[in-house]
């Protein structure tokens, strides 16, 4: 009788009582987290999807997951290969898992401007680390492309070249999408988040606009040095960057493979500057307890500004991608947030997160 009382207590913390099956397996499912403070202020439902709940810490260890078995289908890679992979770092350390799961080596290629939280994780993961220049797509020492090239030298190896590798977006039209659906019961209204490789802002568009028959909005938010928001607004007549950002992984200077072909069902563009997304970081720690990212809390940035061209009553859903540890070191620390002039953009109030030097 007690342990009948006590499963019924508990029972609405329990989600599923079947266990996954390994790290693989544990990959999705992630819940969709009601964002109070500001669906209060907006009359919105502004919802984020918690991909910082996946195993490897992010929402790209869906596309990695995608990317190797993908390779897998197409004999590309047999057992005790080599994985290759140009990434700015969540890619990489969901690939450095998914590779430990399956026995594969992982070697990555990254520029040398990302977080040492993200390169020292990678190592302990057990990939091969190798910062170089950050230099733009078209110069052949773009990491990318010296990523291809090794790949190339090797036997039994893979690039998975995640920019322009269809099996990205395809892991968001197979489980992102019908996540969010299944978990507003087709009551959403809009869709935004920031691209970098864009599998996820275009899979899960694509599945959230055939799924309500178009009726889903989709807006691309973009941060500052990002062509996005120009080519949206100009329809696709210009590519216009300038300036850059604290943001790591999202914003692009081209269209990728995994964004052309869906680039017609994007609705409108946002434009969040880094102003914004520091001050909604700071703010959805305080307010809310959730501990995000910089691309997270632009990415939440943009469901309230869509809520607000929206109006009220409708439902937003956006993208938290992965938690602030990995970027702790710079963005709660004083002498980085005055380098890049943001301090003030956070209110005084919460200046008392700012807990390091």
């Amino acid at each position: 009788m007690l342990g009948r009382r006590l499963y019924a207590t508990a029972s609405r913390f329990i989600t599923s009582a079947k266990p996954t099956n390994g790290f693989i397996g544990a990959i999705g499912n992630t819940p969709l987290i009601r964002i109070d403070s500001l669906s209060r202020e907006t009359g919105c439902e502004i919802l984020g999807k918690a991909e910082f709940m996946n195993p490897g810490g992010s929402v790209k260890d869906r596309a990695a997951l995608f990317v190797v078995e993908d390779a897998e289908r197409k004999g590309q890679i047999q057992a005790g290969g080599t994985v290759v992979e140009g990434t700015a770092g969540n890619t990489g350390i969901g690939l450095a898992h998914v590779c430990r799961a399956k026995g594969y080596k992982c070697v990555i290629y990254m520029p040398d401007t990302q977080s040492q939280e993200k390169i020292d994780l990678l190592r302990m993961l057990g990939a091969d680390v190798r910062a170089v220049p950050a230099v733009p797509f078209d110069n052949p020492d773009n990491y990318n492309h010296q990523a291809r090239r090794f790949a190339e030298s090797l036997p039994n190896a893979v690039w998975t070249n995640q920019f322009d590798n269809p099996a990205n977006r395809q892991a968001h039209i197979e489980t992102t999408g019908p996540e969010i659906w299944a978990q507003t019961q087709g009551r959403i209204d809009g869709f935004t988040c920031a691209t970098g490789t864009a599998g996820t802002f275009a899979g899960t568009t694509r599945f959230l606009k055939e799924a309500s028959g178009g009726r889903v909005r989709a807006f691309a938010a973009d941060p500052p040095g990002s062509v996005i928001y120009s080519f949206v607004k100009s329809r696709g007549a210009e590519l216009l960057r300038g300036g850059s950002s604290i943001t790591e992984g999202i914003g692009q200077g081209r269209i990728t493979a995994n964004l052309q072909p869906d680039v017609h069902l994007i609705d409108d563009a946002l434009k969040i500057p880094d102003e914004k997304t520091i001050a909604m970081l700071y703010r959805l720690l305080d307010e809310e307890g959730i501990y995000l990212g910089a691309s997270s809390a632009l990415n939440v940035a943009a469901a309230v500004e869509m809520a607000r061209v929206l109006g009220p009553g409708n439902t937003i859903v956006t993208i938290m991608c992965d938690g602030a540890y990995r970027y702790q070191s710079r963005l709660f620390s004083r002498s980085w947030l005055e380098s890049k002039q943001l301090v003030d953009a956070i209110p005084p109030h919460l200046h008392k997160y700012i807990a390091l030097d």
